[in-house]
């Protein structure tokens, strides 16, 4: 059982950045596949960021590429969202969620086994 919490989201001007954090309890961490995904209000959850349960292997979507960076640190049981430039457009909850043991990172919401309460994200203009 993993349960995760997230926590750094608010209200940031367009153009600033904000990092995320989603903290994750319940052993075994680094055996994990760790997504970020968002939802805006009227869309449907959004794929964002993902690392490989080994650290190794990182994948975003087109619309965050060069802006935001995920990251991991298994020793603190916590994965990052580093974003960057952000816009309007980025505004959503944004949710992490765990995939495994021992699962390739995918970017679909249906395959992650485990999720947080979501944080919210407001990018001002």
């Amino acid at each position: 059982q993993v349960q995760l919490v997230e926590s750094g989201g608010g209200l940031v001007q367009a153009g600033g950045s904000l990092r995320l954090s989603c903290a994750a309890s319940g052993r075994n961490f680094r055996i994990y596949a760790m997504g970020w995904f968002r939802q805006a209000p009227g869309k449907g959850r959004e794929f964002v960021a993902a690392s490989g349960w080994s650290g190794g292997s990182t994948y975003y979507a087109d619309s965050v590429k060069g802006r935001f960076t995920i990251s991991r640190d298994n020793a603190k049981n916590t994965v990052y969202l580093q974003m960057n430039s952000l816009s309007p457009e980025d505004t959503a909850v944004y949710y992490c969620a765990a995939r495994g043991p021992f699962q390739i990172a995918t970017m679909r919401p249906t395959e992650y086994n485990y999720w947080g309460q979501g944080t919210q994200v407001t990018v001002s203009s």
